[in-house]
């Protein structure tokens, strides 16, 4: 695979941090959610956005 330029390197840690950030929402909505189908939702949305991350990540490496 070809070398990241620097804007491309910038875009990918950016979009590396916005995954974080909603993993990190999501769980937090998650475990105050008090509906069980809400909850579920928020656990599946926190999933998307670890595996999306890590996926990115995999550029990285």
């Amino acid at each position: 695979m070809s070398q990241l330029n620097q804007m491309e390197l910038q875009n990918l840690r950016h979009l590396i941090g916005a995954n974080e950030t909603a993993y990190q929402k999501m769980q937090s909505y998650a475990q105050q959610a008090s509906d069980p189908q809400v909850r579920s939702y928020f656990e599946r949305s926190a999933q998307s956005a670890m595996s999306t991350k890590q996926k990115l990540l995999s550029f990285l490496g």
